[in-house]
């Protein structure tokens, strides 16, 4: 059991530091509510399932070719900047008093599966720590524990999202509307500064 929740933890503490999918989960948690910051989340963790089954099939080797590096590079930089763009142009549109209705549910989800499915540093992270998790789980136990431990790390994914959906959206209740237009832009530039740092990535590996 304390090795299960090891890996729970494990889980969490991969989600929690500050990157696209939190600053994206924050916005869309501000301006539609729970549900979309969950659905961003749900999204970003939908992506990690792809990868994860890439490295359990042991297809990573084709990720390693600089070519396709680099185009994932390019599609991060694309998808970031976008998003941040898109962010800072809503964010005056941001209404403490009334959550907007508009927002498509598909689109919260896509943003954050997008989001993390050509985040360079999600592949670089499934590639090399859960390699190596998998690697020496399945040494030392059988295939069952591999997928429950799995589970256990999908898990501590999931705390987070629901974590992060819940923050997100319960800013908008304190907060007035300039400070949550203010927030929206914040979050933004913080997407645009991954963006930017992808491209830089990509103009490196292609020059």
């Amino acid at each position: 059991m304390s090795i299960f929740l090891g890996y729970v933890f494990l889980g969490l503490s991969l989600a929690a530091p500050i990157g696209p999918i939190n600053a994206a989960q924050l916005d869309k948690g501000i301006k539609n509510g729970f549900f979309h910051a969950w659905l961003v989340g749900l999204g970003a963790i939908t992506a990690d399932a792809v990868y994860m089954a890439a490295v359990y099939l042991g297809v990573v080797h084709f990720l390693e070719i600089p070519f396709i590096k680099a185009f994932l590079w390019c599609f991060g930089f694309f998808v970031l900047v976008y998003t941040g763009v898109e962010t800072i142009f809503s964010a005056g549109k941001v209404i403490s008093s009334v959550r907007t209705k508009n927002e498509s549910k598909v689109k919260s989800f896509m943003s954050g599966f997008l989001m993390s499915l050509s985040n360079p540093l999600t592949i670089l992270f499934w590639l090399g720590i859960y390699g190596s998790i998998l690697a020496k789980t399945a040494a030392e136990y059988d295939k069952a524990h591999v997928i429950l431990y799995s589970g256990a790390i999908f898990t501590g994914l999931l705390l987070w999202d629901v974590t992060m959906a819940a923050v997100a959206s319960s800013f908008r209740r304190f907060l007035t509307g300039k400070i949550l237009a203010f927030i929206s832009v914040l979050s933004g530039i913080s997407l645009i500064g991954f963006g930017i740092y992808f491209g830089l990535q990509a103009y490196k590996l292609l020059f």
